[in-house]
């Protein structure tokens, strides 16, 4: 018999087997294009909700879902991983002047840059590390702030009611739950004593394999408040499961493995390719998820 020993708990996913979009809304598509397309270097879904009130942009696996239907802000930061930081400068710096007048901004750190939004929202790019698996393009976590002493209730919600490995580590000098939500991904609730704005509805969405399980628990708490179809529910209350208490509110858009968009191929363009400058066979992404 072989006798090599691994910890195997190191590859557990849990009940969570991917985080695939963020969702947030906007007041103007044109600036929306300039800054995921444009700036970011992202790809706009040519198959799927391709008119004016909507637009999802591919990141790798993943999406950003961004309706046209009022500002949205996300309490904290989307990471995005991208394969080149000094392209990613650039393209950057090209749409500065068509944003002016919005929030937009851009810092270049160790590492990483970080990036606003037209809208204030917040999302770092980083360079493709051991940290973020073997993908060179996507998006390997989502950073919420959370008040102070949320964090270990938080991990006892994902833990209890959802069935995912969660934990309290600690994460830029403060308390935070890191849950796992798929391969080399992770939801982090950072704690904060910076005051947190008000919820205003933008959502994540997740692909769980026991699908039924938690949504019982949650049922049976009162925390469902959409039956969406036969594929998907949604829920936004995370609670302490020992004392009921609401921690934060973050809508999940929960969907089964069995959903028709699951595992579906997103188109992923070059960046870098150009009409002046142009490649021959050199237009698809060539990196990893």
């Amino acid at each position: 018999m072989d006798d090599r020993t691994y910890d195997r708990t190191r590859e557990d996913l849990g009940n969570i087997v991917a985080l695939e979009h963020v969702n947030l809304s906007h007041d103007n598509q044109q600036h929306a294009i300039l800054f995921y397309v444009v700036g970011l270097g992202l790809t706009r879904d040519p198959y799927v909700v391709v008119g004016l009130d909507n637009m999802w942009v591919n990141v790798g696996r993943n999406q950003f879902h961004l309706p046209t239907r009022g500002k949205q802000l996300l309490r904290g930061r989307v990471g995005v991983v991208v394969p080149d930081l000094d392209a990613a400068m650039k393209r950057l710096e090209r749409v500065a002047k068509p944003l002016a007048g919005t929030a937009f901004s851009f810092t270049r750190g160790a590492g990483f840059i970080d990036t606003t939004c037209p809208w204030g929202n917040r999302i770092r790019l980083h360079a493709p590390g051991e940290e973020f698996g073997t993908r060179t393009l996507g998006i390997p976590y989502v950073q919420f702030d959370v008040p102070p002493g949320a964090a270990p209730g938080i991990a006892r919600f994902y833990e209890r009611m959802i069935g995912v490995p969660a934990s309290v580590e600690t994460r830029e000098g403060a308390p935070a739950t890191a849950v796992i939500v798929g391969k080399s991904q992770r939801l982090f609730y950072r704690e904060t004593d910076a005051e947190i704005p008000p919820y205003d509805g933008h959502h994540i969405q997740v692909y769980v394999a026991d699908f039924s399980g938690p949504h019982a628990k949650l049922r049976e708490r009162g925390l469902v408040f959409e039956e969406s179809d036969a594929y998907q529910y949604r829920f936004k209350d995370l609670v302490d499961p020992d004392t009921g208490k609401v921690l934060f509110t973050i809508e999940h858009e929960v969907r089964s493995v069995t959903h028709p968009l699951y595992g579906r191929d997103l188109v992923n363009r070059n960046p870098d390719q150009t009409n002046l400058a142009y490649v021959r066979n050199a237009d698809r992404f060539a990196g990893t998820y």
